[in-house]
């Protein structure tokens, strides 16, 4: 049985913004407790973030968490550029790629109702889920994660 993947973002979901400047959340408000979160949900754990490898660097060590995959996206700024004119987000596209014909869940502060039509119309089974960025992934967030990661 192919297991689901989780698509994570780093800054807004595991580094909370909170009143602060949107742009500079830091390592600081990193919340050990993420790490058995993440551990415990039935998926296949990628970054998606612009941290890249530093994430395995920088974060994966503070939570307890192996090297993970990194979600790498071609440079196309044609698609780009048109993918932006139609609010969707850079990752979108990119995504719904890398996860071929796997169910995948993606935690991202940026989620948009335009990526959510656009990942429904080009993919059989995700779950885009948003997360606010002020106080990043909650007790909530964990369980709407593992409840549809359980049925994918």
């Amino acid at each position: 049985m192919t297991r689901p993947i989780l698509f994570l973002d780093v800054d807004g979901p595991l580094l909370p913004f909170g009143d602060g400047v949107p742009g500079t959340p830091g390592l600081p408000r990193l919340d050990p407790l993420h790490g058995p979160w993440l551990q415990a949900l039935p998926c296949e754990l990628i970054w998606a973030t612009t941290w890249m490898d530093d994430a395995n660097t920088h974060i994966a060590p503070l939570l307890g968490l192996p090297p993970l995959p990194v979600a790498t996206w071609p440079d196309d700024p044609d698609t780009e550029e048109a993918d932006a004119r139609r609010g969707l987000h850079w990752k979108t596209r990119g995504l719904v790629a890398l996860a071929g014909t796997k169910p995948f869940a993606w935690a991202d502060d940026e989620i948009t109702g335009r990526d959510r039509d656009w990942i429904a119309a080009h993919h059989g089974k995700a779950l885009p889920h948003g997360v606010d960025p002020r106080r990043g992934l909650t007790d909530a967030d964990y369980l709407a994660l593992d409840a549809w990661l359980r049925t994918a």
